[in-house]
């Protein structure tokens, strides 16, 4: 593989200040985060607004996303971008959970959603305690919650990122695309976990065991470690010496010290360059995944 690669900057997720004073929360803080990212090798920039990941009545608003990237759609239209979804919801319909990922999507802005294939208990540590901030249940989408995020993708024509935390999450994915339902545009999100307890460890046999499902299937792919580092655990290099694309931030990283998302950012645009690579614009990931661009839209 000799084209260029995808790199994913996730510049917050639930990570709180007092574990990195750098990471960014305000919307203004997320659109300085955003655009430097963009301009410093990332193609894809995914965010949380500062509302609390496991809200209870599954709502996250659209506005602080609107706020964060208008200004980086202005210096850059065609930048890939994406939300979150609330995670600790129960009993919340679908439609009222995705409801301002598919309002993002019908403004246009930044040409994807978030889907979630499958359900995962989330929060807990090496040490074996649970996260303070973690669900008191399983993060749950249902097959019906599935098929309508890719429903409602399809017909606003955004590009899925589907997040793959267990193997069955990327089973029911090749399922749907195997029956044709898929959109158009669809990336998967390899996550491992670090000093998370879920999915697979981040290793040369645990990916090589999801390429086996993955790789017949032609989607394009990235890797991330959750509570970990994706280019010191040596991931980030494996995936793209295997043809895939990775994702890096405060959002994921666990390890040393307080490093910037640009710290983290040029590390794996370092790892990119030493293989004799490039990361990709904006312009090349949209043709790598098959994203047309359309403006921004009231």
């Amino acid at each position: 593989m000799a084209g260029p690669v995808i790199l994913e900057l996730a510049v917050n997720g639930a990570t709180p200040r007092r574990r990195n004073r750098h990471v960014p929360r305000t919307p203004a803080e997320i659109t300085e985060a955003a655009l430097a990212g963009i301009e410093s090798g990332a193609s894809i920039v995914h965010n949380h607004n500062d509302e609390p990941m496991f809200t209870p009545d599954g709502v996250h608003a659209v506005e602080p996303y609107l706020a964060a990237w208008g200004p980086v759609l202005e210096r850059h239209p065609d930048a890939l971008l994406y939300p979150t979804m609330a995670a600790g919801a129960r009993g919340i319909p679908v439609a009222r959970r995705w409801a301002h990922v598919e309002e993002l999507a019908r403004r246009r802005m930044g040409g994807m959603t978030l889907v979630d294939t499958g359900s995962v208990n989330l929060g807990l540590t090496s040490d074996g305690a649970v996260a303070a901030d973690a669900a008191s249940g399983p993060y749950a989408n249902s097959l019906a919650d599935v098929e309508y995020m890719f429903a409602q993708s399809r017909q606003l024509r955004a590009a899925p990122s589907i997040s793959v935390f267990e193997p069955g999450f990327l089973r029911t994915t090749l399922a749907w695309q195997r029956a044709g339902r898929l959109p158009p545009g669809a990336m998967v999100k390899l996550y491992f976990g670090g000093e998370l307890e879920f999915g697979l460890r981040p290793t040369v046999t645990a990916l090589e065991a999801y390429l086996e499902l993955l790789e017949p299937s032609g989607l394009p792919w990235s890797v991330a470690v959750l509570g970990g580092d994706v280019v010191r655990s040596g991931l980030a290099e494996l995936a793209i010496r295997r043809g895939g694309h990775v994702r890096v931030g405060l959002e994921d990283y666990a390890g040393p010290g307080e490093p910037s998302n640009l710290d983290l950012l040029r590390a794996a645009v370092a790892v990119v360059e030493g293989l004799g690579r490039a990361p990709a614009t904006a312009a090349q990931a949209r043709r790598i995944l098959g994203v047309p661009f359309s403006p921004p839209r009231a």
